[in-house]
């Protein structure tokens, strides 16, 4: 069970990085994350959207590692697993309370799965 959640949970933060990515990049989808007040995301934003890829590259390691699916061990990746079902769980309010509909409506669902996958890892 937890091989399978850390894969859904990788899936989907590779996805969540590739739209980062774009964002970064100039992507017209602002509405859709940090608020959703711009439809192009300034630089300082953009800049935050390319950190919040490696970011997202240490959660999909840790997770991995914690599922036993990549050469990462430790005693720490317990722990660390439940931090980051923390942070996507405040994730998953953050985006609820959102001002922005569209967030509210794609990005909760996005950060209820991705914590869910990581509990269930974190639990394994």
């Amino acid at each position: 069970m937890a091989a399978t959640a850390a894969v859904i949970f990788s899936g989907s933060i590779i996805g969540l990085a590739l739209f980062q990515a774009n964002l970064a990049a100039g992507a017209p989808w602002g509405r859709l994350a940090w608020g959703g007040q711009y439809q192009r995301l300034p630089l300082g934003l953009r800049i935050g959207s390319a950190v919040s890829i490696l970011i997202y590259a240490g959660f999909a390691a840790i997770v991995l590692g914690k599922a036993g699916l990549v050469a990462v061990s430790g005693d720490w990746l317990g722990p660390a697993t439940w931090g980051i079902a923390a942070f996507l769980a405040l994730g998953t309010v953050m985006n609820a309370i959102s001002r922005s509909m569209p967030e509210r409506l794609v990005m909760t669902p996005v950060a209820a799965v991705l914590c869910g996958a990581a509990v269930i890892v974190a639990l394994g």
